[in-house]
């Protein structure tokens, strides 16, 4: 019987209802999940309905559907198709030995709409993403009320079979991106899919081994953006993160504030986060280049200075920047695991080791100490934990360089970084546009960010659709 190969299916899990009725002298059969169906949904909406149902033909199928209020119903013939939908959430009335109707009853099982913990705006909005797929649609929709916002859904994972959606605006974006993520995504041949994280790795460009090329986002309000400029969003259900493609450098120095604040602000805030990326990366570097191979270029005050620091350190300044680098990464990566009561302790703890201590013990240097820190901290101004590690990796290479080539090693450094986001491609968009290629266009919105009635067209590279806004 069906019911019984149903029952196989599951290995007659304990959380499967199957409960037969006898309803106008037919029997109809229950089955759904317990945990993912609502049962009062189903009492409520489906079975005191079904008290009350006359059979006029032998269409049951039909008949139950029109019978029972639902927007999302449908006659199923296959044993994997029903069991499909049980794992969907859907109750299945099974009325024959090879037919059913499902009918979505789903439970609610998200933390609904929570505030944004990571990307925290000042005067933007506050709702963030959760790990419900359509409520995640939702806010987007509720930002974007327009017919063109396409949402193509498809299903990721022969064991999970996560659903997937693939958002971009129809009239904005250029259909040969929207193509190749789609085809990427039928490509994914894994069990599971569980989060937005593992679809990344597939999507994401397999040349560029540090710098992130796919943006993750909990802000509706980015993704919104992102949207209308021709970008590509993928929503996976189960993941509070949202993907964005293609995605720039720039996009690391911008953050959702940027477009409520006054232009000049931010502008200066941005430049801000530029030095900061740039200090993230070579501060260590040039200070070890200066202190082992080009101690001519520093003033003899400065350089007697340092020398006498270091004077009682057993190690050489490599050694001492990578001992204090590891350190603080430990001492982060403590932080970030650690419930937020116990991350103050280990954040004082680690902070008089790390500091008076390591000092007092001639271990490290004074002038190490700032300039790791502020090495450390000046990385800690992008949200993205993806270029945190990038800078962190940059760093190191650039410390290595300086330790045996000096300055001539931090320049040759810097031409293979450059050389490096050069070359980089975000779903075959240059990764340093708009710089490389130069988009005048796009410069107004940048390093410096120009007013919105300046910003009249959208970068060709992600629409043909340029218009942004028309002149009054």
């Amino acid at each position: 019987m069906l019911i019984d190969e149903i029952k196989k299916a599951f290995g007659n899990a304990t959380d499967l209802i199957v409960r037969p009725f006898i309803i106008d002298n037919r029997e109809i059969t229950l089955v759904m999940s317990e945990v993912l169906g609502s049962s009062d949904y189903v009492n409520d909406f489906i079975l005191k309905k079904l008290l009350t149902i006359k059979f006029q033909s032998n269409d049951i199928g039909n008949e139950l559907l029109n019978f029972i209020p639902t927007n999302n119903g449908k006659i199923l013939n296959k044993l994997s198709d029903m069991t499909d939908y049980i794992c969907m959430g859907f109750a299945l009335l099974i009325y024959s030995d090879n037919e059913a109707i499902a009918i979505e009853a789903r439970a609610s099982v998200d933390r609904g709409i929570g505030e944004v913990n990571n990307e925290a705006s000042i005067t933007g909005s506050k709702d963030a993403f959760n790990e419900n797929f359509n409520t995640n649609v939702g806010l987007i929709r509720s930002r974007i009320r327009d017919c063109n916002l396409y949402v193509d859904g498809m299903f990721v994972g022969k064991s999970s079979k996560t659903k997937v959606g693939v958002l971009y605006m129809n009239n904005i974006a250029i259909k040969k991106n929207v193509d190749d993520i789609k085809n990427k995504l039928k490509k994914i041949n894994v069990d599971g899919i569980i989060d937005s994280g593992n679809l990344k790795s597939y999507l994401d460009n397999k040349t560029n081994f540090f710098f992130p090329t796919i943006t993750s986002t909990e802000r509706p309000d980015r993704v919104a953006q992102a949207l209308l400029e021709g970008k590509i969003a993928i929503v996976s259900d189960n993941s509070p993160l949202v993907l964005i493609t293609p995605t720039f450098f720039v996009d690391y120095l911008h953050t959702s504030d940027d477009y409520y604040e006054k232009a000049i602000n931010t502008s200066f805030i941005r430049i801000i986060r530029f030095l900061a990326f740039l200090i993230a990366i070579f501060t260590p570097a040039i200070y070890i280049a200066l202190t082992t191979h080009n101690q001519d270029i520093l003033p003899l005050p400065l350089f007697l200075n340092f020398m006498e620091q270091r004077s009682s350190v057993p190690f050489s300044a490599l050694i001492e920047a990578i001992f204090m680098s590891i350190s603080f990464e430990i001492l982060r990566e403590s932080d970030i695991r650690k419930p937020a009561s116990m991350g103050t302790s280990v954040s004082i703890l680690g902070g008089l080791i790390l500091g008076d201590a390591a000092v007092s013990a001639g271990i490290i240097s004074p002038i190490m100490i700032i300039v790791i820190s502020i090495s450390a901290i000046s990385g800690l101004a992008f949200s993205s934990i993806e270029m945190i590690y990038a800078l962190r990796w940059w760093r190191f290479i650039l410390m290595i360089l300086a330790m045996f080539f000096g300055l001539f090693g931090i320049f040759v450094g810097f031409i293979v970084l450059l050389s490096s986001l050069v070359t980089t491609s975000s779903l075959n968009v240059p990764y340093l546009a708009p710089f490389s290629p130069f988009i005048k266009g796009e410069i107004k919105d940048t390093l410096i960010k120009g007013s919105h009635k300046k910003v009249r067209f959208r970068n060709p590279l992600l629409t043909k659709n340029k218009v942004r806004e028309r002149s009054q």
